[in-house]
């Protein structure tokens, strides 16, 4: 059974950020967020011009307050004026209505957080939640953990007057995007639920999915549609459980709206993109997920390249040629490292197209198959150059290898000279083909 077979894509909604499509069927969406202060203009539009050129779509922007939200006016106007249109998102954090407002007159998507978007605490219950909004429950038996969680319950009327809170705050919102064309990100984190939500659901996924439902519904209950949503954990488990919920019953409910993925503060380093990808492929092999982010504790640009990387590597972009290789063992006929380094950097312009370089016969053929040219190491210093399953050309001496590789894509039509080096290009965000 094909990979496209295994793991169609999950149907979802189109959600419109500018000029970026997700969902739908459209290609999944890179993102990324800039770390420069949002009132240093200069260096904002610095970093969102250079986040674009590597490759990301949409560049998210904080708007902690009123004054950030008029700051992203000009930051857009300059980006333009410089460079080009680059969509823009608004992370809006508590107490967010009238900086949302403002914000959605200057951007293309507007980001609330249901856990701190109405942000209230209530007498007794507060002292029994810490300043992370998190019910403190350690060291306590289950039976006094029970007793605890009846003791803080909301009554029915409790409940209906903070979801009036929440719809009074949030329509004027609705009103912002629909009469300025944008879209909205429903932004759960399972660090920052509501004291309600983590009262009555716990710290849980499902206590991430019901946050999410809360506001869906009321943003269906007045018109409003252009929506993509994300349930994002610091730790990879509950990440992907709380975004197989999100995504069930989302499609349960008649709300098949696109899902944005990412493993929130996942960090620096080897360990960062490892963690990252294992929440983001999982799901995306699942089908799920139409727009992802990599998190790092580093230069926004560095995330770029390992969520192309997650993209390729899953065959939903193609942005750079991938290179099929053994690890080399015993039978290799060449140092494989050194040929493999001298074919990609003769070929790795020509994206698109998938090449293979193994160190023998035994496993080259049939380990390359699905490649569309292969490099095989063959007996007496000699290589064989195949395309596809076919071979083309055998006994070429080592040393006239690549240059024989090159010749043969000529050949065929798919070669084209690398581009002089003037820095890096930006990236290519061909789609290739959906899972």
């Amino acid at each position: 059974m094909s990979m496209q077979e295994s793991y169609p894509r999950r149907k979802t909604l189109p959600c419109r950020v500018g000029p970026v499509t997700m969902g739908d069927g459209h290609p999944v969406v890179v993102q990324s967020m800039i770390t420069e202060e949002t009132r240093n203009i200069e260096a904002c539009v610095e970093q969102i011009i250079g986040l674009h050129q590597e490759g990301c779509e949409i560049v998210r922007v904080t708007t902690p307050s009123l004054q950030e939200a008029q700051c992203v006016e000009e930051i857009r106007a300059k980006v333009i004026e410089r460079y080009q249109l680059v969509p823009l998102t608004a992370d809006v954090h508590h107490q967010g209505s009238d900086i949302a407002v403002e914000a959605a007159k200057h951007v293309d998507e507007v980001r609330i957080n249901p856990g701190l978007f109405v942000f209230k605490r209530h007498g007794s219950r507060a002292a029994q939640v810490d300043n992370e909004g998190s019910v403190d429950l350690r060291g306590r038996e289950q039976n006094e953990i029970d007793t605890l969680r009846q003791e803080l319950a909301y009554t029915p009327t409790e409940w209906q007057e903070e979801v009036d809170a929440v719809e009074e705050a949030l329509v004027p919102v609705l009103e912002a995007c629909k009469k300025h064309g944008r879209a909205m990100r429903i932004g759960v984190n399972h660090g920052s639920l509501s004291e309600r939500m983590l009262v009555t659901f716990g710290d849980t996924p499902l206590g991430m999915v019901e946050s999410a439902l809360e506001y869906l519904r009321l943003c269906e209950k007045h018109g409003y549609r252009n929506l993509n949503i994300s349930a994002k954990a610091s730790r990879v488990p509950v990440m992907v459980a709380a975004n197989r919920l999100m995504a069930a019953r989302l499609d349960a409910e008649g709300m098949p709206y696109p899902l944005h993925l990412g493993v929130t503060e996942a960090g620096d380093g080897e360990y960062a993109r490892i963690k990252s990808t294992a929440g983001i492929a999982t799901l995306l092999m699942e089908g799920i997920g139409d727009t992802i982010r990599v998190s790092l504790s580093e230069d926004p640009k560095n995330e770029i390249p390992v969520c192309y990387d997650i993209l390729q590597s899953l065959g939903l972009r193609k942005t750079k040629v991938e290179y099929i290789a053994c690890p080399s063992c015993g039978r290799t006929k060449f140092n494989l490292p050194t040929v493999l380094h001298l074919v990609r950097e003769a070929t790795k312009h020509l994206v698109g197209l998938d090449i293979a370089v193994m160190g023998c016969i035994v496993n080259g053929p049939g380990e390359m198959a699905d490649a569309d040219y292969g490099y095989v190491g063959a007996s007496g210093g000699k290589i064989t150059l195949y395309r596809k399953r076919e071979v083309v050309k055998n006994g070429i001496p080592q040393e006239n290898g690549v240059s024989e590789l090159i010749a043969l894509l000529k050949s065929d039509g798919v070669w084209v000279e690398p581009p002089i080096a003037t820095g890096e290009a930006k990236r290519e965000l061909t789609p290739l083909r959906s899972l």
